[in-house]
């Protein structure tokens, strides 16, 4: 690990960041990219990524291609905005969760095992939440860190509500028939390699699905982003690439 990251904890790290991108946000003020989420403006994002996407995050309120999507399809195909909905959100972003937080008509939870902005710390393997107890859970890029990600998706399942919906994001490798794992695969960059990320313990196929569907789940994959034109796909900065995983 780098020096500085032992000596600076995560979210601090996070904090430093965000400042320094913030003073970017007024730096690229424009009008080629719109962010859905925070409404600004700007002529063009900052990369993110091991391979550093260009104009995947705002400046401003430091979403990605999936958060923007997600925020979208909430928007346009729920109403999300308007009801008065019981929220688990499973290891929240920051900025996404201070938004969710501040409106009136959510319930709003958080949890993550660590993660010190996570209002509560639980394991998702073994929820200590009531069933059938939430009517919207998101759960974006999550499973791919979890070694049991089966315990995980029964137990989102039980404590969602009969009538609710989940949004569960996830990496998937759709020229993989099978998800790749192997749980004896412990060096950093051996995983970097093989999964895509050091903390990953999968990359997951087209089998994901059956996944959720063993765990309980019924689950769709909505190709919403395709009902942006390239304009307003380009606009918004998605992923066209990305689906929505809606499970219930």
């Amino acid at each position: 690990m780098h020096p500085i990251k032992q000596l600076v904890p995560g979210g601090t790290r996070y904090q430093i960041r965000r400042l320094f991108e913030i003073a970017e946000a007024v730096v690229l003020t424009g009008n080629t990219f719109h962010c859905p989420c925070c409404n600004g403006k700007f002529r063009k994002m900052l990369p993110a990524g091991r391979f550093k996407r260009p104009n995947a995050r705002c400046p401003r309120c430091g979403s990605l291609e999936r958060h923007r999507l997600i925020w979208l399809y909430l928007q346009q195909k729920t109403d999300f905005f308007a009801m008065p909905y019981k929220v688990l959100d499973v290891a929240p972003d920051d900025f996404m969760q201070k938004k969710f937080r501040s409106l009136s008509n959510l319930d709003y939870l958080s949890i993550d095992l660590e993660s010190p902005i996570a209002m509560r710390n639980m394991d998702v393997t073994k929820l200590e939440l009531p069933d059938a107890s939430f009517d919207v859970i998101f759960c974006n890029h999550v499973f791919e860190h979890i070694p049991d990600d089966r315990a995980a998706m029964k137990e989102l399942r039980r404590v969602l509500k009969p009538k609710g919906f989940a949004i569960l994001q996830t990496p998937i490798d759709d020229t993989r028939d099978t998800t790749d794992e192997d749980f004896t695969v412990t060096d950093p960059q051996e995983r970097l390699r093989r999964f895509g990320q050091t903390d990953h313990v999968r990359v997951y196929g087209r089998d994901f699905f059956d996944r959720l569907r063993q765990s309980g789940w019924d689950v769709t994959h909505d190709r919403f982003v395709k009902t942006f034109s390239d304009v307003h796909a380009k606009q918004y900065a998605l992923d066209p690439k990305e689906d929505i995983i809606i499970g219930w």
